[in-house]
Parts: structure tokens; sequence; C-alpha cells
């Protein structure tokens, strides 16, 4: 019953916001507390078309032959799916109940921009594009924000190393 009303939830506050306070919505959520000078942030250091990229979503994007994300625990999936580069777009599947994907799921780039950026690739925008991107669920509260800062991202963030990746492009949900 609570994936019916996650979904119709997010389908109303999508259609009919002002109906919503949102500031009010986040004085529930607990912030996190990061120490000055830990966030890993690097600059560009080399023109974007020598560049080559990734793409990271919390848009709940997996691949139809992977597992879905969790929508049964309260405090959502802290764990991520590789989607390989060359993944056909009728290849990709969303599940993630928090927000309204009725124009993803038409077409994935509205979260997922791997098309647009082949493209930019193809314009020499870019240099190249990793072998992998990857995608996480958004809505991740509880214990699960500790599993995501001490395990999930830092593991994605080494495979995107690993990958020699200089730019990583962050898509929300």
């Amino acid at each position: 019953m609570s994936r019916i009303k996650n979904k119709l939830l997010a389908s109303i506050i999508t259609r009919f916001p002002g109906l919503f306070d949102v500031d009010k919505m986040m004085d529930k959520v607990e912030p996190v507390s990061i120490e000055e000078g830990t966030i890993p942030w690097t600059r560009v250091t080399k023109p974007l078309s020598e560049s080559k990229a990734a793409l990271v979503t919390t848009s709940g994007v997996h691949l139809k032959s992977q597992a879905p994300f969790d929508m049964v625990d309260p405090d959502g999936d802290p764990t991520y799916r590789v989607l390989p580069v060359d993944t056909s777009l009728d290849e990709y599947k969303i599940t993630h109940d928090y927000y309204d994907h009725t124009d993803a799921g038409k077409d994935i780039n509205v979260v997922f921009p791997v098309t647009r950026m082949e493209e930019f690739v193809d314009h020499g925008l870019l240099g190249s594009l990793a072998p992998a991107n990857y995608s996480c669920m958004g809505h991740i509260t509880g214990e699960h924000v500790e599993t995501l800062m001490r395990d999930t991202a830092p593991d994605i963030a080494k495979r995107l190393v690993a990958d020699g990746v200089d730019v990583v492009v962050l898509t929300p949900g």
C-alpha cells in the first residue's frame, strides 16, 4: 500500500506543487553534517573536449536485467547499479516511487542524459565517455545515509577513478 501512496503523492506534488509547503517538509529532514575541507571537489584541469565523462544519477535508473531498487524500505535503498555506456535505451527502467517519472519513462534522457552526452562526444565538446555510468536511488534517510556516505559513494568514486574519468555529471530524479 505504501508504494501506491508514494507514487500518488509524487504525482500530486509534481502536478500541483503549490499545494505543499516544501520548506515545512524540508524541516523534517535531518541535515547531514560534513566537516569543512572534506568535500571531494576537484576543479576541472583540462578542456572538456579532452575529458572523459560519466553520469551518476539518483533517479533510480537501472537495467531491466538488474534488480530494481528497494521500494519497501522506508529509508530507501543505498545500493547502486552499474550502467554500461553502450546500453540500448530500451534496456533501461526506473524504479523509484518518490518522484513522478512519467516523462522520463518516455525518454530516459530526462533524468539520465546518456544520449545527450554521446552527442557532446560526437560534436567534439567532450573527449569520451567512461565505459560505465552509475545509478542510485534518491530519498535516502535514516541509517542508510551513513551507508551511502561510507560505502556507496566511495565505491562509485573508486570505480570512476579506475576508469580514468575526469568529469562527472550528476543528475537528480
